[in-house]
């Protein structure tokens, strides 16, 4: 194949920046840091940052997956597949288990990853306080302050209004026990799956030009009161309409036709893995 870029269409200085600020993320876990966001081939928050951070790790021997909230065929994670694939030739997968990098949109899978793996999460708004405080000045000084009322009075406020906490998704949460991090747009049911995880997880937000990690066997509490103790999506008596899986991230749906609710499992390689191995269907 004649090679028409720079091997993983950056040029080398450009990797090596990038690299540099992994390292940082993954030295100081939760920290934000900002880094020289590309130009890339795709428009800005359709996962440049997760794109540019996968471009600047990825090497020849590396097999590599994308999804896009839980599933590999949509038109994010095809066309992620396309560039990555024309421009190093590595390999792509659907299979969690085979995949040295997987890169994300919205969710993680539901296949514990490996210490050998490394999730990379596409990143829209990396700064958790932004909701409350607009002049990333003041955030700044407000993390190395370790200053978090602001984020404990937001939750509060939820608390106060509706009895509960309403983050149905980037819960805030603290690493490390000091920063207090967005985890990407990830519904509360992953939360957990960072805490003390075997495998590196990086954050990548191409538009905010933001890079932050959460090194391997690290803490991660999400933010929470103790007489409101955080909680997740919960799918007690439901299971996947194809593969029968329970205790996984389910969507609901309608049948047009009969107009009955079924559940099915978001991650879709995990429900045709399953499949594959003669799972029980529900119907």
């Amino acid at each position: 194949m004649r090679q028409r870029y720079n091997y993983a269409f950056f040029d080398e200085a450009s990797k090596r920046e990038i690299r540099r600020a992994i390292v940082k993320g993954v030295s100081i876990p939760g920290y934000q840091v900002p880094f020289a966001s590309r130009e890339m081939p795709i428009g800005r928050g359709w996962g440049t940052g997760g794109l540019q951070v996968t471009l600047s790790l990825i090497g020849r021997g590396d097999v590599l997956k994308v999804i896009d909230q839980g599933s590999d065929d949509s038109v994010n994670a095809v066309n992620i597949k396309k560039l990555v694939a024309a421009t190093t030739d590595v390999q792509t997968t659907d299979a969690t288990e085979k995949a040295t990098i997987v890169q994300s949109r919205h969710r993680i899978p539901e296949r514990p990853l490996r210490a050998d793996q490394v999730l990379v999460l596409q990143v829209p708004t990396p700064e958790p306080l932004r909701s409350f405080e607009p002049s990333e000045a003041v955030t700044r000084r407000l993390h190395a302050e370790a200053d978090y009322t602001g984020a404990w009075l937001e939750l509060f406020d939820q608390i106060v209004r509706f009895d509960m906490t309403t983050t149905g998704a980037d819960h805030p949460v603290l690493v490390n026990g000091r920063y207090v991090m967005a985890p990407s747009p990830i519904p509360r049911f992953d939360n957990m799956k960072l805490h003390q995880a075997e495998h590196l997880t990086l954050f990548g937000a191409g538009r905010e030009k933001k890079i932050y990690a959460v090194p391997p066997h690290t803490d991660v509490r999400p933010l929470d009161f103790d007489d409101h103790p955080f909680s997740v999506e919960r799918f007690e008596g439901k299971r996947c309409r194809l593969c029968g899986a329970q205790g996984v991230y389910l969507d609901e749906l309608v049948d047009e036709a009969t107009g009955r609710t079924y559940h099915q499992c978001n991650d879709t390689a995990h429900c045709a893995s399953r499949r594959e191995k003669g799972a029980v269907h529900e119907r």
